[in-house]
């Protein structure tokens, strides 16, 4: 196990230190245009980043077992703070969406918090019912109900993408504790009328759906984005424009920093520079994987799968818009992309993760 831990630790240093570089590179016009700081960005990140550092340390050094105890209060404290953010007065409004809470200068996220802290509830509820896993009035109705009003009120931010990457770690959640395969294809089939309403019934989500399929049917308008997207991508080509030397971000490419930072990564390191994070995101998967599978506690076993499925599905879906393979979605890549919350929430899941495998060892 100490060989997965060190991969896992130097990945993951590398990916922040990709992060820190291509921040910088896609924001430094932007940010000096706008507000006149070229480092504004850059500058915050790294303050975030350190944040991060102190917090996924901490994460690794006490024993992990103790949030087993407080996974009730930990859902239950989320479930009260994501109902504040939707509080006027309290939450921040932005872009039509309340998903953040205003803290001088900085926003933070509930919802990566309430992520971390729906693996641990979950962790913690299905290690404890496992020898009635399949009972359905004590064991699947209050795991939906708590699910149900957790996601609910991510919904009404609206954050549909956070919904979905909660909603199929959840599922694999539920497959590898052993819930028989009938409840989980009944609990698929009766989200979909709910889908078809949350998409088909919304106007925006409706646009994004068909310009998924035909993004230049409105080139300057809902198809803007990813069809520059795909010239930042096809631009790089095999060894990118270099380093810097982006043409897409300077105010052609929108959220260049945050949501398609793998576009700018494309378009200065060229296909090289995408399949070198790609594999470093599958290297950190997998050997998260490793520990899943090696670790003796039930407790501990479900929580790394949480942390890994949660980092991979951001990393599939953000990758995947991207790419134009799946509709937008405002996903960041994960410890890459500008965003306070997300980069230090995901450190201190690595952190415990590190902290299971440690554990173990």
């Amino acid at each position: 196990m100490r060989n997965i831990r060190i991969s896992i630790f130097v990945v993951t240093l590398i990916l922040l230190a990709v992060g820190v570089i291509m921040i910088y590179s896609s924001s430094a016009i932007y940010a000096y245009e706008k507000m006149g700081d070229s480092l504004l960005f850059l500058k915050r990140h790294i303050l975030f980043l350190a944040l991060g550092l102190v917090l996924g340390l901490a994460s690794m050094l006490f024993d992990y077992r103790i949030l087993k105890n407080h996974s009730k209060a930990i859902i239950t404290a989320s479930i009260i703070i994501l109902a504040l953010v939707l509080t006027p007065h309290i939450g921040t409004q932005i872009g039509g969406a309340r998903r953040w809470f205003r803290i001088w200068r900085f926003s933070f996220q509930p919802s990566e918090m309430v992520k971390l802290g729906l693996i641990i509830y979950l962790a913690d509820f299905l290690s404890r019912k496992a020898p009635n896993i399949n009972n359905i009035l004590h064991t699947l109705l209050p795991l939906f109900f708590v699910c149900g009003a957790t996601m609910g009120l991510i919904l009404l931010q609206p954050d549909l993408g956070t919904v979905i990457v909660m909603a199929s770690f959840t599922l694999i959640l539920l497959f590898f504790a052993g819930i028989k395969m009938e409840y989980i294809l009944a609990l698929m089939a009766s989200s979909i009328p709910v889908l078809y309403f949350l998409i088909f019934r919304v106007p925006y989500r409706m646009r994004r759906i068909k310009i998924f399929f035909n993004p230049w049917q409105d080139p300057k308008g809902s198809g803007f984005q990813i069809i520059q997207s795909f010239l930042a991508l096809g631009t790089g080509g095999i060894f990118g424009v270099g380093l810097g030397m982006s043409k897409q971000k300077l105010f052609y490419l929108p959220e260049a920093h945050t949501d398609f930072i793998f576009s700018i990564i494309g378009e200065e390191l060229g296909l090289i520079g995408t399949l070198s994070v790609t594999t470093l995101f599958i290297v950190l998967i997998w050997q998260g994987m490793r520990i899943v599978f090696k670790t003796v506690d039930i407790f501990g076993r479900y929580l790394a799968l949480g942390i890994v499925s949660m980092i991979a599905l951001e990393v599939i879906i953000n990758i995947g818009v991207t790419i134009g393979a799946l509709p937008t979605k405002g996903l960041p890549l994960p410890f890459i992309s500008y965003g306070g919350s997300a980069l230090v929430f995901h450190m201190i899941a690595v952190g415990l993760l590190l902290n299971i495998a440690r554990e173990r060892e």
